[in-house]
């Protein structure tokens, strides 16, 4: 239907991956038309439409839509319009969008009514379409001569086409040729200044690694110098040195005599208080003695008073031994006493129970009468019991101050034996340490005197070694100050072939140096020739470009020939077809009526 077909090509105006759309036998119309009109304004991704058997041609207005839309369109490269009915005006608006269009190659309108005016204006178009390499017009009606012009125009684009593309070539070849020559030229001036650079950096190279050996040479001439310098200084310090330590061995010996005089002098005196010392320690022996036996003494007599004591002592533990025996009589004695007394009681009570025994008819008669009396016996017990036991009270209470009495008195004369042993002790100790302090005293003056002896004794004989190692150590720096004047002996001879092996390297490094100044001055030579070299090498090339120059303009003034030509052809073919359409016209005119009826 017509609405299917307008929305069909509604949607395709946006679609872009459609490439070939095929609608023959569809019966378009005008609706058709100008869908397809506005689709070929809109779309760029179809590069092949068929419309066979549409008769398009049929409908004006929709197929000059079609045309514009054609016109527009630089995509489409085929079109197949075949049995569309188109007339010499659809040609003629065809041929207006032909020359508008600048992408299609292939146009087939076969078996149409484009007549003779239609192909004049497909041919006219063709002058100015320069794309178009097949037309067919088979079956519209045109005559033969207008074929063969179109033919020979088509052929003119399809020559003029390859011809451009052939010239196209050859000067992206003759580019790429003048590039490639650019770059060999490039690369061999890159390959010369890299050449020049690195003779000058080999150059530079040698002249720092020459000025480094002299500099090196320098530096070690002053090292030698500088040895020398400091090796007399050496000589000059040892020679100072010597005479110092020979003034500390005068120096020394001097000491040594007088410290000789001294120690004996130091000796006798010693000697002197030795002696006094020793008679002064007999005189304090002697005292010492005299003490010993007064304490010794005293001793005996704190003793004989310590065993009176002791004597006491035993007395009063006799008197104490004999009171406790006297404490335990009269324990035991009022423990016979109430022995007694309970048997007693124990008698009365058999009495009384033989009584009763006896008397048992008397018994109820008498028991307010026993009663009585035996209540009052009862209580001249109780009165005996408690006097008993306030007579054993006050006994025990004897007892214990005669204990306390004890106790005070022998606490009494144990304090004074605790006092007076501690006076003796303490006399004693104080004695002893007064005897014990004056013996160390005299032991460390004894000590010290030894110790004196003793230091003066090692003085002696630290200076006889001091005088020994002075004397080596000036034997020592003797023998050094020879090894010193042999090593700067040797060192002088050195010093002398070491000279003359630098100048014998300065004259090797100045020849050197000649050397790389005439190699220097070859090199420079041989950048000349090549500077040369490269001045034939661009002429060389400048040649070159010129004949290429030469050659590009000749291919132009053969391009031009060949357009003359084809304008001669084209001036040829317009004057022949010129004279076809007055021939033509002359033709379809006809001869005047009245000629007609004469010959009637």
């Amino acid at each position: 239907s017509y609405s299917g077909v307008k929305l069909l090509l509604h949607g395709l105006c946006s679609n872009t991956t459609v490439k070939s759309l095929d609608l023959k036998g569809n019966n378009l119309r005008t609706v058709g038309a100008e869908a397809l009109g506005k689709l070929l304004w809109q779309n760029k991704s179809i590069r092949s439409l068929t419309l066979e058997w549409n008769s398009l041609g049929m409908w004006e207005e929709g197929f000059s839509s079609f045309c514009q839309g054609l016109g527009a369109n630089n995509f489409l490269q085929r079109l197949d319009l075949r049995n569309n009915q188109i007339n010499h005006q659809g040609a003629a608006e065809l041929a207006v969008a032909l020359t508008q269009n600048a992408s299609l190659q292939e146009l087939d309108l076969r078996w149409n009514n484009i007549g003779l005016l239609g192909g004049r204006a497909l041919l006219n178009c063709l002058h100015r379409n320069k794309t178009l390499k097949r037309l067919e017009l088979a079956g519209n009606n045109i005559p033969g001569d207008i074929l063969k012009a179109i033919e020979q125009a088509l052929n003119h684009n399809q020559d003029r086409e390859t011809i451009l593309s052939e010239a196209q070539n050859q000067v992206n070849i003759l580019s790429k040729e003048v590039l490639s020559l650019k770059d060999e030229k490039n690369k061999q001036f890159l390959d010369f200044m890299d050449t020049v650079d690195k003779q000058k950096e080999e150059k530079v190279k040698s002249e720092r690694i020459s000025a480094a050996r002299v500099g090196q040479l320098q530096e070690v001439l002053d090292e030698q110098h500088s040895i020398m310098n400091s090796l007399k200084a050496k000589l000059q310090m040892t020679e100072a040195a010597l005479a110092l330590s020979e003034q500390k061995v005068h120096n020394l010996g001097e000491l040594l005599n007088t410290m000789k005089q001294e120690q004996t002098s130091v000796a006798q005196c010693h000697f002197r208080e030795l002696q006094q010392q020793k008679q002064e320690s007999a005189d304090r022996e002697a005292k010492l003695l005299q003490d010993l036996s007064a304490a010794s003494e005293k001793n005996l007599l704190l003793r004989n008073q310590v065993d009176e004591l002791e004597r006491k002592c035993k007395v009063q533990q006799d008197q104490l031994f004999q009171v406790k025996q006297d404490l335990t009589n009269t324990t035991a004695e009022l423990k016979l006493r109430a022995v007694q007394a309970e048997e007693r009681l124990e008698m009365e009570k058999r009495r009384f129970k033989q009584s009763l025994e006896d008397m048992e008819s008397l018994r109820v008669k008498e028991v307010d009468h026993m009663a009585q009396h035996i209540e009052a016996s009862e209580r001249s017990m109780q009165d005996r019991i408690q006097r008993l036991e306030a007579i054993r009270i006050s006994l025990e209470g004897e007892l214990s101050q005669v204990k306390a009495a004890a106790l005070a008195e022998r606490g009494q004369a144990e304090e004074e034996l605790i006092k007076a042993r501690s006076q003796a002790r303490l006399e004693e100790q104080q004695r002893l340490e007064h005897l014990e302090e004056k013996l160390q005293l005299m032991t460390e003056s004894r000590d010290e005197a030894q110790k004196c002896c003793l230091k003066q004794k090692e003085m002696v004989a630290e200076a006889q070694a001091r005088a020994k190692q002075l004397s080596l150590q000036a034997d020592g720096l003797k023998r050094r100050l020879e090894e010193l004047q042999q090593d700067l002996n040797r060192k002088e001879e050195e010093k002398v072939i070491e000279v003359n092996k630098v100048k014998v390297e300065l004259q090797e490094q100045i020849g050197h140096l000649e050397a790389e100044r005439t190699a220097q001055d070859s090199l420079r030579e041989k950048v000349a020739a090549l500077e040369r070299q490269l001045k034939a090498l661009s002429s060389n090339h400048r040649e070159a470009l010129l004949d290429k120059e030469g050659e590009i303009s000749l291919l132009l003034e053969k391009l031009r020939m060949k357009e003359a030509e084809i304008s001669r052809v084209r001036e040829e073919e317009a004057q022949r077809a010129s004279f076809l359409q007055n021939a033509i016209m002359a033709y379809v005119q006809g001869p005047p009526l009245g000629t007609h009826g004469s010959r009637k």
